[in-house]
């Protein structure tokens, strides 16, 4: 039954799982509010205050939560206060477990996935996240009102949303890779057509690259009837190089440059990755292939340093956490089996810090960057940006970026570590002309499409019907 709609609502909504605010509840019972930044903030704010927007987001935290309880609030955010099971259930159990798994073509198929009872349990969860955000948006959205409904989390929102509202413009955006047909094909038959068939509630569908959308149309062909109505279109989403180089040179910055060129030793060779702790990510075999280089070409010892931020992610899951603990042991093993007093092969850093991260874009002669499969990869677009001297980039086939950076990268097959290698040795030997002029290249080819632009790219579209 639709929801009548309000006649004073918002004319543009935004929906994700996070919002651009965050609650933690200090020791004397106050709420201390954090902000976040992103291509959503720049775009939203983009669009100026008149714009009548609203973002629709999930607490995530006990603070979250309290706010909610407390009516404490931002102008233009609404924050669902999703019982905490459910949320679990559905952002970690599904989301994150199945939906991440099946789009990164992570499965281990001997043994998983396993669809089970409890599987099915917490399916129920994630359809009733999703209805929760769905009603939500039907109740703020103004007649007419443009919504962008953001990624994996919220795949049956649209669908929802469309029975609910039919009057509104519908926008979904994935931010992550797209399963082809035949791994798709691992959910449920029925699961698998309700993504679909949520997904083309929307009027309008954005990814990252054009690899991507036809994977996703390849889908529908096979388990949902084709595409319908809705429409389709790609937008690379670049790095903000106005932001990136201003703040890449705040004083915290140049402290911690202080700090690493300590840490790597004067006149050494820099190569650098900054990643989450993400299956995906492959730091394990990116560690086995800075091993390799360090095998198959002794030249480069006491002379270059792998200097790798894996920030923590997703902790609460097991295999996470057991995925950190290896990254740790392998950058150890490297440490001892080839270390000298006066030089540590890898500056291993698992704290996450901003300043540093750019602070290590700026020292960079090569960026690893070889995830197993990848969106977009937005540190291949930074660090192009951000580098003092220009840098080489070692960049995997299977990333996003690549669709746009390929010709300037060096191209690595992310499962092969002795090729890998080779690219790091040809990346380090890079002349540093070559370097800085394909690095100039890279970051044109990287910014092509600021964040608040990608975003307005989208909500220009969605309002007047047109695709690409």
């Amino acid at each position: 039954m639709a929801v009548t709609q309000a006649a004073q609502g918002a004319q543009v909504l935004v929906a994700s799982n996070r919002g651009p605010v965050s609650y933690t509840v200090e020791d004397d019972g106050s709420l201390r509010t954090g902000r976040g930044g992103g291509g959503l903030v720049s775009g939203l704010s983009a669009i100026g205050p008149d714009a009548g927007a609203l973002w629709v987001c999930s607490a995530l935290s006990d603070g979250d939560r309290e706010a909610v309880r407390r009516g404490v609030g931002e102008d233009g955010v609404r924050m669902l206060d999703i019982p905490a099971d459910v949320h679990a259930d559905a952002y970690n159990g599904i989301a994150n477990s199945v939906l991440w798994f099946v789009h990164h073509m992570l499965y281990q198929t001997p043994l998983e996935p396993v669809f089970d009872a409890e599987f099915r349990r917490q399916w129920a969860s994630y359809e009733a996240y999703n209805r929760a955000f769905a009603e939500a948006l039907a109740e703020e959205a103004a007649r007419g009102a443009a919504v962008l409904v953001q990624d994996y989390h919220l795949t049956l929102v649209p669908g929802m949303l469309r029975e609910l509202r039919p009057d509104l413009r519908i926008a979904h955006f994935s931010h992550t890779p797209w399963a082809p047909p035949e791994y798709f094909a691992l959910l449920p038959d029925d699961i698998a057509r309700q993504v679909l068939r949520g997904m083309l509630g929307a009027d309008r569908l954005g990814f990252l690259t054009r690899r991507w959308a036809d994977a996703f149309t390849a889908c529908c062909e096979r388990f949902a009837d084709g595409l319908g109505e809705t429409r389709i279109g790609v937008h690379g989403l670049g790095a903000d190089a106005d932001f990136l180089r201003a703040r890449a040179h705040e004083a915290d910055v140049e402290e911690r440059i202080t700090a690493l060129r300590e840490e790597i030793g004067a006149g050494r060779r820099t190569i650098v990755r900054v990643d989450r702790t993400e299956l995906s990510k492959n730091i394990v075999r990116g560690l086995l292939a800075y091993r390799q280089l360090l095998d198959d070409h002794p030249e480069w010892r006491e002379r270059v340093v792998h200097v790798a931020f894996a920030y923590p992610s997703r902790q609460d899951l097991a295999v996470y956490r057991d995925y950190t603990a290896e990254v740790r042991r392998v950058a150890e093993d490297i440490n001892e089996r080839y270390g000298t007093p006066g030089w540590r092969p890898v500056v291993l850093h698992v704290k996450d810090d901003f300043a540093r991260s750019l602070a290590a874009y700026r020292l960079a002669d090569v960026a690893l960057v070889n995830p197993i499969r990848d969106g977009m990869n937005l540190v291949a677009k930074e660090v192009p940006v951000v580098s003092d001297a220009g840098c080489a980039l070692v960049l995997s086939r299977e990333a996003g970026a690549h669709e746009e950076l390929g010709e300037d990268a060096l191209t690595v097959n992310p499962y092969d570590v002795v090729g890998t290698a080779g690219a790091l040795h040809e990346a380090l030997a890079m002349g540093p002309g070559e370097r800085a002029e394909r690095a100039k290249r890279l970051a044109a080819a990287a910014t092509a499409l600021p964040p608040a632009r990608w975003f307005l790219e989208q909500l220009e579209a969605l309002r007047d019907g047109t695709s690409g």
